[in-house]
């Protein structure tokens, strides 16, 4: 059986849409006159896994057909599920419109039920795609990539499924961990609200029964875990309880959930740190952009993910910062249950970007420019004000999507002044959306508006001093990027990185100086969190730990844990009394 695209609220009554669909670009939004082939849902056009290996351009329409066959339950409803699709679409069942949506990073669910016909059926999408051109959420794709900024992509990029449930069904469900009283709160969004009368809902640990309860009225819940069979999730134990809720309909979801609560103490020398189940961990890890030489935002299976996450974690990072780009559900329920810590961006949006500004002017004057105000709109490329409400709306979303992952430790709303502003305002959505008050990231690396829980540092090519912040925690948020080639595993001729090396010997021993000579030193001073750049080499950007294809890891790992134990003993040294 495939694996379930959405693991966090799963049903046994789902059909996979994923597979060759009919797809054809056209110069405009109608229904095209023929289709030009074959194309492998979920990859993107722009991907050679998709088969098609063609570049959707900002004024072409790219239109996607499949036949289904589906049965209903009597009085059931037939969910129509979508991943993720890049940028703008429309969707069609049997010739009718069933919805638009817009947004290139988030899941959407459609209730097709009333426009399906007994036996075959046919399911159409048509999608535009602004990339780099319009103000839309795009992370880092670039239509003229090269350098920091990657293929764009476009479509369908995420799994297409179908659910039958029944007329009373579990849209969403939410777990609120609370340790100080052995407990967990349960939320439960439901398409009726009365739905919640006589809901059960049951915990269990490795098969064996911990809890048990109903929903009230309101579709909340309130269960006590037995201290006997507490246990907390972290990276070194990364343990998961199970959870089914049963609704009177009929209905059954099963999810998953972890005793666990970040947040932030200070030592025993008065210094900020980050905690984790209200004890100090130095948060060592790495930027992941997320990208595939096959299948560009898309991974190429399940099995890559894990690979991706387990090789990291074997090389003794407990931390990825994944960056401006929101994952396929499944590859945060693989750090969930392999334990990593994730720090997840919102995936920036605005116009064209000042570079002059956001990032020349910002380097060469970074203690002058980081407090610069971000209400200048245009500097900032932020002045679409319909796409500045849209960001909110964006940003509302993530959160809701991803609060309850054990792996997620904070949000990003803003990095490093792309599209940034009002970044305040942002950091209070955040605020009042996370129950669980994660530390929050407000700009990752300058233009800092004073807000958030981080002192976020990107330092790329200056000697690093640290100071201990007064009320936030010092995190480097960005640095390293030493590139080197690695002969046979190249896709371009360019390379792009912030310090060369000329062999994987070289690139060894500059990782290491770095690490033990110029990260290592600043523990004490407060730094408390390290993310590296990065997990692999993308394209032109040739700084990562892994080949873009993942064929060589670049750094040996005994270099990575000789460093990474090094860390961990000083930081332990530094927060001792």
């Amino acid at each position: 059986m495939m694996n379930h695209p959405r693991p966090a609220l799963a049903r046994d009554s789902w059909q996979s849409l994923d597979g060759l669909w009919r797809y054809a670009i056209t110069d405009n939004a109608g229904y095209p006159g023929r289709f030009d082939g074959n194309i492998l849902v979920p990859y993107s056009p722009e991907a050679p896994l998709s088969g098609v290996n063609r570049q959707l351009q900002p004024t072409q329409w790219l239109h996607y057909e499949r036949t289904f066959t589906c049965s209903t339950e009597p009085d059931g409803r037939v969910l129509l599920h979508f991943g993720a699709v890049d940028h703008f679409c429309r969707v069609f069942i049997n010739s009718k419109e069933a919805s638009s949506h817009r947004g290139g990073y988030l899941p959407f669910t459609l209730d097709i039920t009333a426009l399906l016909q007994p036996g075959e059926n046919l399911l159409y999408v048509a999608v535009q795609d602004p990339s780099d051109t319009g103000h839309q959420a795009r992370g880092k794709q670039k239509l003229a990539r090269g350098g920091m900024y990657y293929t764009a992509q476009s479509g369908i990029w995420q799994s297409v499924w179908l659910e039958r449930v029944p007329a009373q069904y579990v849209r969403a469900l939410h777990f609120n961990p609370i340790l100080s009283r052995s407990c967990v709160q349960i939320e439960a969004q439901l398409s009726d609200p009365c739905a919640a009368a006589g809901a059960q809902i049951e915990i269990t640990a490795q098969g064996q029964p911990v809890a048990c309860g109903v929903l009230g009225e309101d579709g909340t819940a309130e269960l006590d875990i037995p201290r006997a069979l507490l246990r907390l999730w972290s990276p070194d134990d990364p343990f998961l309880y199970d959870a089914v809720v049963t609704l009177t309909s009929g209905d059954r979801v099963t999810s998953y959930f972890a005793m666990r609560e970040y947040g932030m103490a200070r030592d025993a020398h008065g210094i900020l740190r980050f905690t984790l189940n209200g004890k100090p961990i130095l948060l060592n890890g790495l930027l992941d952009q997320g990208y595939w030489p096959e299948g560009l935002y898309t991974p190429p299976s399940d099995e890559a993910m894990v690979r991706d996450i387990q090789t990291m974690k074997d090389m003794g990072f407990n931390l990825l910062r994944k960056h401006v780009k929101i994952e396929p559900q499944r590859w945060y329920y693989h750090c969930d249950r392999l334990g990593m810590i994730v720090w997840q961006d919102m995936p920036n949006g605005g116009g064209r970007y000042n570079a002059w500004f956001v990032t020349y002017a910002i380097n060469v004057f970074h203690p002058l420019l980081r407090r610069f105000p971000d209400t200048f709109r245009r500097l900032f490329a932020r002045t679409d004000e319909d796409e500045r409400a849209r960001y909110y709306e964006e940003l509302e979303a993530m959160v809701h999507l991803l609060r309850s992952h054990p792996c997620m430790g904070s949000f990003v709303p803003f990095n490093e002044g792309w599209g940034q502003f009002d970044a305040p305002k942002a950091t209070a959505l955040v605020r009042r959306l996370d129950p669980q008050k994660r530390p929050i990231d407000e700009a990752s690396g300058w233009f800092d508006q004073g807000g958030g829980d981080m002192y976020s540092l990107h330092n790329y090519f200056y000697p690093l001093r640290v100071k201990p912040g007064r009320d936030r925690v010092v995190a480097l948020t960005e640095y390293g990027g030493v590139a080197w080639a690695c002969p046979g595993h190249l896709t371009t001729e360019k390379s792009y990185g912030y310090c060369t090396a000329k062999s994987q010997e070289e690139f060894a021993a500059k990782y290491e100086e770095l690490m033990l000579g110029k990260v290592l030193p600043q523990l004490k001073n407060g730094l408390s969190a390290l993310l590296y750049t990065q997990v692999s080499d993308v394209e032109d950007e040739i700084n990562g730990l892994m080949t873009y294809d993942r064929e060589v890891v670049k750094l040996p790992m005994k270099t990575a844990l000789k460093c990474a134990r090094a860390l961990e003993d000083e930081f332990a040294r530094c927060i001792a009394p």
